[in-house]
Parts: structure tokens; sequence; C-alpha cells
């Protein structure tokens, strides 16, 4: 019998998941149409991070915290951006063998609260070892992995557009949807189009994009001695308010049953810190060529998928709910520190969450 996670639903409730699920079926056909001009800064640019000062802010945290933090590149977008990534454990420069956590933000480039999210994560992190308990067993006993924007092209194109929170893509001709660009289940199932105008065109090829591509360069590079360094990963979206595992290309769970049971009972625990919906990616709808689900199938990375705020319209159209006031900045980032915390301490070994052994 398929074990899922149940929630019953009121008939407003279902009423605002039928209007999420709609609007952003739509963003997948509409995004592309709106094609983005040069125009002013996008609305509370001040709290909201370029670029610019994303990959500063990844170098500047190297540079303040040296004994916990060290910065890299990965690899360069189709425009040429470095992607950075930012290394956390104690004594940072020793290679000590701990349990490996990947975070990622911004594959989508208008999921803007994304990359605030883990530039939260990284100050938190940083300024928190030492002082908070919890931060200090995380890094003490761990090492994470912070990518605060995996798709930068898209993200500045956003940035300065006419529509700013509509460009979904990164900058590939017409654009790529580089989560349905990874190779595993790649356009199998109806959950990414071929045509390069939709918004979820899935590229020519699996890993034909250059961010994709690094990514997935870092990820293999951490098999040592024949075992993957990472055993968990979050891959931050919005929006939805929903805590996700795999798969996203077909409705059955993964198998075992034991492994599906562990997805359902930390997606389950994670929601319950932060209020969010725990369910498999493809209860939200089939989705092909994801991020999780290659890293579930070719590295048994237990890897969990977040959809932030907000959890249906807001006002404003997609751009509202894609790109929300700078005020909510703060509120929806720590909003997720417990349950990015439970992902960290089960690294060891993600069974424990149902009392079993690695």
């Amino acid at each position: 019998m398929r074990r899922k996670v149940r929630t019953t639903l009121c008939l407003s409730s279902l009423g605002e998941m039928m209007f999420t699920f709609v609007k952003r079926r739509l963003a997948l056909i509409l995004i592309p149409v709106l094609l983005a001009a040069p125009a002013a800064a996008a609305p509370q640019e001040n709290r909201y991070h370029r670029y610019a000062e994303v990959r500063q802010a990844v170098l500047d945290a190297a540079a303040s915290y040296p004994v916990i933090a060290r910065a890299a590149g990965i690899g360069r977008s189709v425009e040429g951006r470095e992607l950075s990534i930012l290394k956390l454990s104690k004594d940072v420069g020793v290679d000590h063998r701990r349990p490996e956590v990947l975070i990622n933000c911004n594959q989508h480039a208008n999921e803007h609260l994304t990359a605030e999210e883990c530039l939260h994560l990284i100050r938190r992190y940083t300024t928190g070892y030492g002082t908070d308990p919890v931060v200090t067993e995380a890094l003490d006993t761990r090492v994470v992995w912070i990518i605060p924007m995996v798709n930068p092209d898209g993200a500045e194109y956003d940035y300065t557009s006419l529509t700013p929170g509509t460009w979904r893509k990164n900058r590939n001709g017409l654009g790529v949807d580089l989560n349905r660009n990874w190779s595993y289940q790649w356009g199998c199932c109806g959950g990414s189009s071929p045509l390069p105008i939709a918004g979820d065109y899935r590229g020519p090829s699996p890993f034909s994009e250059p961010e994709i591509r690094a990514v997935r360069d870092f990820v293999n590079s951490r098999v040592v001695d024949g075992k993957q360094r990472i055993t968990a990963s979050i891959d931050i979206h919005t929006f939805s308010e929903l805590v996700m595992w795999p798969w996203g290309y077909t409705k059955d769970d993964v198998t075992p049953a034991r492994d599906a049971e562990v997805f359902q009972a930390l997606g389950s625990r994670m929601a319950a810190t932060n209020g969010y919906t725990p369910q498999q990616s493809s209860d939200l709808y089939i989705s092909d060529g994801t991020m999780i689900d290659w890293l579930w199938a070719t590295h048994r990375i237990w890897a969990m998928g977040m959809e932030m705020y907000p959890k249906g319209d807001i006002g404003g159209g997609l751009a509202g709910a894609f790109y929300p006031p700078a005020s909510v900045i703060d509120r929806e980032t720590t909003r997720n520190d417990r349950a990015v915390d439970l992902v960290v301490s089960y690294a060891d070994c993600v069974p424990r969450v149902i009392g079993l052994g690695c």
C-alpha cells in the first residue's frame, strides 16, 4: 500500500491550492511572452540583493570567518558570471570526512526570495558559530555547502525587466528552465516542454546548460574513494509554502518503501517547524528532469525541495507572488531555520528520522 502524507482540506484551502496550481502552470506559458527589456530598477531593490552583491557576500564571509568559511567558484553561466559556493565547517581547510549537506537557491531566475534565504543561512552560520549552540554543533560535525544563485544571468535580467518577477529561465537564447535540464528522466513524462518559447523548456539535451553542468560536476566531485560525501540536500524555490521530496516525474513513491517512509517523515518534521505543507513533488504537478530527482536517483542523496512564501496570491499577479515585498524577507527566511537544522542534524544517517540505522 502506498504511504502518503495526508492533509485535510477545507473548501477555502482547496481553492487556494487550485489557484496556486493554475497560476504556476500559466506562468510556464506566459512568462516567455513577457519578454523583458531594460528599465528602471525593480521595486525593493535596496533590500533584495543583485548578483554582484550576492557574490561579494560569499567572498566577505570567507574573508571574515576564515576558520569556518571558504569561498570558491564552481563554473560560469551562459553570460560568464561565476557561480559562487561557500563551504562552511569547523577548520574548513581540513578534510574531516564529515557528512555534507548541499543547499542551493535561485535555479529559477524570478525566485529572488530564495537567494535571500541562502544569504540568510550564510549570515546565520558565520555569525552564529561559537554563540548559537545549534549552529556550532552543525559546523563542528558537518560540512554545509551553499550555492546562493544558480541562475545569475536570469536573476539579473529579471531585476532589470519591465515586468520584474516574470522571467524564469536562464539566458541561453529564449532561455532554458534549469530545473528541467537534469538528466534523470529528462523529458520523459509531460513534465517539461520541448518548445524554446515555453517557460518550462527543458533545453535541447540533458545538461545542455553550463549552470547545471557546473552544479552536476561539483556534486560528482564529492564522490571520494567511491563514496558520495553529500548525504542530504535542499533545493529552494518559491512559491506555495511546501516541503517536497522525489519523485517529480511520477506519482509513484520512491522504492523501497522504507525510503519513501524516510522522505515522508523528514518532510513532515520539516513542515511542522515552518508551517509548510509536506508532499511528494509530483503532488504539485509532474515535473521531469529536476534536480532532486537526479540527486536521489544518481547519488542516493536525500534530496528535499522547499517552496517558500507566499502560499498563494498576495496581489500584483505573477510578479507579486514571485517577487514579494522586501518587508517579508527577514520573516520568511528565519522561518526556515529549524527546517534546515533538521536536515543538517540528520545528515549523518537520514533514516534515523524513523528510528533506523545506516
